[in-house]
């Protein structure tokens, strides 16, 4: 099977199957993690991307932030404190991956020894709540 068009700006991907649009879109772990950080850390800024725990460079930040961008993933908007500064924010394809992280992270902590237990019990205990409070929060935040 050969290559497939996308909805991303005349994009193609390797087929047409839906994981693999998914790996295409998220598949390193760059993304995952600026997405975790926008969802549950509320970073929105070069600067707090790049004090993540997980150190990543300015060259793949800035590639990885590209590419978000392309695929309707994350949005950017000015600072409304500084107008000369860039905001990066969840567009609702990217709050929509809630969903998919949190059960990578339950999936993670079912089989591994990681780190935020409390982040992790609060997941399992009520994932339902935890799910719509992501989202509440995500919509309340675009509308400003």
């Amino acid at each position: 099977m050969g290559a497939v068009k996308t909805k991303n700006r005349g994009a193609e991907r390797r087929s047409g199957c839906p994981l693999n649009a998914s790996v295409e879109m998220l598949g390193d772990r760059w993304s995952l993690l600026i997405i975790r950080d926008m969802m549950l850390r509320g970073a929105r800024t070069y600067k707090e991307f790049l004090s993540c725990d997980e150190g990543i460079a300015t060259n793949i930040l800035a590639d990885r932030l590209r590419k978000l961008s392309a695929y309707g993933i994350i949005t950017t908007k000015r600072d409304p404190a500084d107008g000369r500064k860039v905001v990066y924010l969840l567009t609702p394809k990217g709050i929509d991956l809630a969903p998919v992280l949190t059960e990578m992270v339950l999936w993670a902590a079912g089989h591994e020894e990681t780190g935020n237990q409390a982040l992790v019990q609060l997941m399992q205990k009520d994932k339902k709540h935890f799910l719509a409070a992501i989202r509440q929060h995500w919509e309340e935040t675009i509308r400003r």
